[in-house]
């Protein structure tokens, strides 16, 4: 039996999809950020990242990696175990006080990554409540599809931010059925918003549970960066919120924050919490530096901002077809998954720009694009430079310019 068939068939099936994944060989190098080194086929090369989720830079900022040296030094490198065996490392402990007071919850609980705690999360809350139906924006990260698959439970999509879809669907339950709305706040391919007070309004009308995903906008919206839910005055309106710790906070690890009953419930059902290695000590302490330093300082976020909207300025300006949207995210409509990765691999290797394509499954086949995501480093010059970059490149695959990339859209 060959069973290495098996594997080199599924790599020829994702290659004739065109869906196979190269990955570019990237060395950060901190106080250089958003400057990296890539190692190159033909030996290292210095390039600029134009599309990394450390958002803000805090994965170099002074705090953070003082918090995380002080702490391995003093703590060591692991965590000893999962949290059932070796207990909870106090960095731990205060890492979780500082998520729940970041989003006035009264707990929180930490996980490996981002993903796990939605995977985990929404399915074991679903599991919890007996014939519980699920109600999911259709746009939902697969962490969340996931999630609400290990469920095995009822599900209903809505059409993406559609309240009066989800309006539609939490009419037609049983009042007294137990409903989980799941949905972003701020959704990362095309940089939109959902409705949150208008899908909280519905979920008290119809006795559903709301929970959020705030991936994208935790650190880097509200007077704290308590994320979206933060800035439009809803947190409190929402059952649980979850986020991660690997993007604008610049570590790695993900979470939820609800109530104290909620959370110990999870704690002590989940199988993808239960039965992991915890997070190390200098983790934890890095991502509550972190944490702490987003609480009181606003430079970063303001800063964020204006580099944001210069860079859609200047690239709507050279004519590039900027997909518009009211956050910080910068997708370039390009809608060929080939030239799409030709346009990716002529910025790094001719430009030195380094800026990964967005292929289907991760966006819908024909919304092939390049998603930028400028930090309060990427200056001027960065930005001007991105756009000559981008506009020769443009010109040499003949790809669409605003007016005939928008009708194509």
């Amino acid at each position: 039996m060959n069973y290495n068939a098996y594997f080199t068939d599924a790599l020829s099936r994702l290659r004739s999809e065109r869906r196979y994944r190269v990955f570019a060989d990237l060395e950060r190098l901190a106080g250089r950020f958003p400057h990296a080194v890539w190692h190159s086929p033909k030996g290292p090369r210095n390039v600029v990242i134009w599309c990394s989720n450390d958002y803000l830079g805090m994965g170099q900022h002074p705090k953070v990696v003082g918090a995380m040296v002080e702490t391995a030094t003093r703590m060591g490198t692991g965590a000893g175990g999962t949290r059932n065996i070796a207990g909870t490392n106090h960095p731990l402990v205060e890492l979780e006080r500082e998520l729940a007071d970041l989003h006035g919850k009264e707990a929180a609980l930490v996980f490996t990554s981002g993903y796990v705690s939605n995977e985990t999360g929404i399915s074991t809350l679903a599991k919890l409540m007996p014939n519980c139906l699920i109600l999911s924006d259709a746009l939902n990260h697969n962490s969340m599809i996931e999630g609400v698959r290990q469920a095995h439970c009822e599900k209903q999509i809505f059409r993406h931010n559609d309240t009066a879809h989800l309006e539609e669907l939490l009419a037609a339950a049983a009042p007294e059925r137990p409903k989980l709305v799941a949905f972003e706040s701020l959704y990362s391919m095309d940089g939109d918003i959902a409705p949150v007070h208008r899908i909280c309004d519905l979920a008290e009308r119809y006795g559903a549970m709301t929970y959020v995903d705030e991936v994208h906008a935790v650190g880097m919206y509200g007077p704290r960066g308590g994320g979206i839910a933060e800035r439009e005055g809803a947190a409190q309106r929402i059952d649980v919120i979850e986020a991660t710790l690997a993007k604008a906070f610049g570590c790695i690890g993900g979470y939820i924050a609800g109530t104290s009953a909620l959370i110990d419930a999870v704690r002590s059902y989940a199988p993808g919490f239960i039965f992991t290695t915890a997070l190390p000590p200098a983790v934890c302490a890095a991502a509550t530096a972190a944490i702490r330093h987003l609480k009181a300082s606003q430079w970063e976020r303001e800063r964020h901002q204006d580099r944001a909207a210069r860079t859609k300025a200047v690239l709507a300006a050279a004519g590039l077809p900027v997909m518009t949207n009211p956050t910080h995210i910068v997708p370039l409509f390009v809608g060929n998954p080939e030239r799409c990765k030709a346009a990716s691999d002529l910025l790094l290797s001719d430009h030195g720009i380094y800026i990964q394509p967005i292929n289907y499954p991760t966006v819908p086949k024909g919304a092939e694009r390049l998603r930028i995501t400028p930090s309060p480093y990427h200056d001027d010059a960065l930005i001007d430079r991105l756009a000559e970059a981008l506009l020769e490149v443009w010109q040499k695959l003949d790809l669409p310019l605003k007016e005939r990339a928008l009708a194509a859209e």
